[in-house]
């Protein structure tokens, strides 16, 4: 008997916005708009791409075909609401999630709209599901570095601390893309807003690029990360500068990353001292949820109830939420240990 990750109290870090939706309202919304979507998007098979560029590129295409069945502000504010009903259902109490308000502001009219509407999502879906909701605002590698300064300042602006507001800064899309170095200038605006910055960097690209990352954006957190653990000097320096990974192992396995769960190098970065906060990713591609990773986790890497409970730990630990709600968190978290085995699961929250 072991207790279940459903209810294990935790934190959700990376999580991007479209990706986080149902396959059944992608298929609504696809309907009502009539988008006609890829045969591989219909189903809620985890889809498995190329390590290659290749692979990326049709990553790439199946997330921009969801992107455009999103059109209307209540089609943002409904992926906004299902997200942290699902997060609720997984015993997630705090959900950063990841948005570009550029993908949707032609729809909505403009970027500093798009961004309100998620914004006021988050606030009616922390009401409604028990799951606080706060925002990361994230730029793209394959738009030019002066469009990331413009969301820097955006975020900066909707910066907070609370639910319903700005939290972080992010940096997305294909890591081979564009020149790190080049992004800075939109990181300093973030950090001197008090966002925390957290940038993708250490999955498509080896433990090089989290140096370089490290050097040139002196993030929070990493987005993913995860091959860093390739280098122990780059590990080390990781751990030292106290940078959290956000480590999303379907997402690993999905784009050829690692062949299989088992060799996700997640036991090799937790012993070395790395705060490591599971993540999901974009499950309307990969298939799991967050419940999933932290199962991987328990299956695959031999985490008994004591280890999942410090993976819990990390992820609240690394995230934005405000103080008390860590403590209060924490709390649980030990409260979850102490108590009875229960292989029960929460049931799905009706939103």
């Amino acid at each position: 008997m072991t207790r279940a990750v459903e209810s294990l109290p935790k934190a959700h870090l990376h999580l991007h916005f479209t990706g986080s939706m149902r396959p059944a309202t992608l298929l609504d919304l696809a309907e009502r708009h009539r988008v006609r979507l890829p045969a591989s998007l219909t189903s809620q098979a985890m889809i498995t791409l190329s390590p290659d560029e290749r692979g990326w590129f049709r990553f790439q295409r199946l997330y921009d075909a969801a992107r455009a069945c999103v059109r209307t502000p209540d089609d943002m504010r409904r992926i906004v609401l299902e997200a942290a009903a699902d997060d609720a259902a997984e015993g997630s109490r705090w959900l950063e999630l990841q948005v570009d308000p550029t993908s949707y502001a032609v729809h909505v009219g403009g970027i500093t709209p798009a961004l309100e509407i998620v914004l006021e999502a988050a606030r009616d879906a922390t009401a409604l599901t028990g799951c606080s909701v706060a925002v990361v605002v994230a730029a793209s590698r394959t738009r030019h570095p002066l469009d990331a300064r413009t969301l820097a300042r955006l975020a900066a602006r909707h910066a907070g601390e609370g639910p319903g507001t700005v939290v972080g800064f992010g940096l997305s899309n294909d890591e081979r893309r564009g020149d790190t170095a080049e992004f800075a200038g939109a990181f300093d605006i973030a950090r001197d807003a008090g966002l925390a910055c957290v940038p993708h960097s250490g999955e498509l690209l080896g433990p090089g690029h989290v140096e370089q990352t490290l050097r040139e954006l002196r993030p929070d957190r990493l987005g993913h990360g995860v091959r860093s653990g390739e280098d122990p000097g780059v590990l080390e320096r990781v751990v030292a500068a106290g940078v959290a990974l956000e480590v999303c192992p379907t997402s690993n396995v999905s784009l050829g990353v690692y062949p299989d769960l088992g060799r996700v190098p997640l036991r090799q970065l937790v012993s070395a001292g790395a705060t490591v906060a599971l993540g999901a990713d974009d499950p309307l591609l990969f298939g799991p949820r967050l419940a999933a990773q932290y199962r991987s986790a328990r299956e695959d890497h031999g985490f008994d109830d004591e280890g999942l409970a410090g993976l819990a730990r990390a992820s609240i630990s690394a995230s934005r939420a405000p103080g008390a709600v860590k403590r209060a968190l924490h709390a649980e978290v030990d409260d979850w240990l102490a108590g009875s085995c229960d292989e029960g699961s929460p049931r799905r929250l009706a939103v």
